[in-house]
Parts: structure tokens; sequence; C-alpha cells
């Protein structure tokens, strides 16, 4: 949160002329209660997701999406790292057993776009776009889903998806650098399989 991943896929999704897929947190109905108390509403908080993801797939298919392009503003991946981040092990258990059952045929993207920055930066972007219930977000809580992206993504080779672009906002501007946006566009011919970091006055460089 606070990466700018929907910004960026909204531009992306613009310049390829592609359909986009956008995940709608502000209708999860159990997201601002999970953030007064994370412990009593985590599990409701992460099905209701997953749901959501569901029936997105779902869509997907029916729209015959899976053979034209398509850029999103999420992984399906990431509600599982929430998952053990936020659950209890039998709540994990239970979530893992409705998963199994409600996800089905996940296309792998062609590559993925890790957005990063540091803790103080995304603070400060979540005070600035004024969600209410995300105010009160605890640094310690976003300080651990941090850490648990940058594990997620260190185990690149267990990985489903090939090749991985990292970039850290922090330093590369989307919204206000056209350049940096530009920089970008010329970059993804040039990332082959691996994992990749992108700085926007320098060529793009293998991990």
């Amino acid at each position: 949160m606070g990466a700018g991943k929907t910004t960026l896929a909204r531009k992306l999704a613009a310049w390829l002329g592609a359909d986009l897929l956008i995940e709608a947190p502000l209708e999860n109905p159990f997201l601002a209660r999970f953030y007064e108390n994370p412990r009593a509403w985590a599990l409701s908080t992460q099905l209701s997701f997953l749901l959501q993801r569901a029936r997105q797939m779902g869509e997907l298919r029916q729209a015959d999406l899976f053979r034209t392009t398509c850029v999103a503003d999420f992984m399906l991946e990431k509600d599982r790292l929430f998952a053990r981040m936020n659950l209890e092990p039998d709540e994990l258990d239970l979530y893992e057993q409705v998963y199994a059952r409600v996800i089905d045929e996940v296309p792998i993207p062609d590559l993925v776009i890790y957005l990063q920055a540091p803790c103080p930066v995304l603070a400060r972007r979540i005070v600035d776009r004024g969600v209410g219930f995300e105010q009160g977000l605890d640094a310690e809580y976003l300080q651990r889903l941090i850490l648990a992206y940058h594990h997620f993504f260190r185990n690149f080779e267990q990985l489903p998806f090939s090749r991985v672009l990292a970039i850290d906002t922090a330093n590369a501007d989307f919204v206000h650098r056209e350049d940096h946006f530009t920089r970008l566009i010329e970059s993804l011919p040039e990332i082959r399989c691996g994992m990749h970091y992108f700085d926007p006055s320098a060529p793009v460089h293998a991990f």
C-alpha cells in the first residue's frame, strides 16, 4: 500500500492498450474493522479478499482475457502472503482449504513489477491519500509487510513466474516524471528471465 501499484498499472494499461484489472479493497466490508482489531477480523478480511479474487479470475475466463493483454495491480500470491502474516495456524489451514477450492486456472504473469519503498515513504503516502481507516496503520505492521514481500521475492527461484522487475518508487516517480515512465517502457524489452532492478537513470540490471 502506498507504493503506487494502481497508478502505474493504469498508465501501463493505457500505453499498452491492454485490459485493466484492479483490486477493490474498499469493497471488503471487513477491512476497516481489521485495522481497528487485526486479531478479531483477520480471517474474515482474508476470506473476503480471496472470494473477490476468485470472482475476478472468473470474470477473466468469461471475457477470454487469458488470450489478450491484461495489466493488474495485484498478483494472486499477495493474498496468501497477507494470510500467512496475519492468520493463526488453524485459521491459515482453513484459508488454504478454501483457497484450494475456489481458485483454479490462475494465469501466470509474463512479467511481475515489484514496487517497493522505505517504510517512512509509504507511511507518508498513506497519510497523504487520506483513506480514513488507514490513518491508524501501525508502522510496525507496515515494516513487517515490507519484510514479508522482501522474503517472498528473495526466493525467486521458487516463484511460478519467470520475470520480475523491482522498482524503488522512492527514486522512480511515475506520477510527476514522464521521463521515468518512458524509461520504464523502453526497459521492458530488455527484461529477460530472472530478477531485475530498475533505475530510471541507468540500464536495467539483474540481481
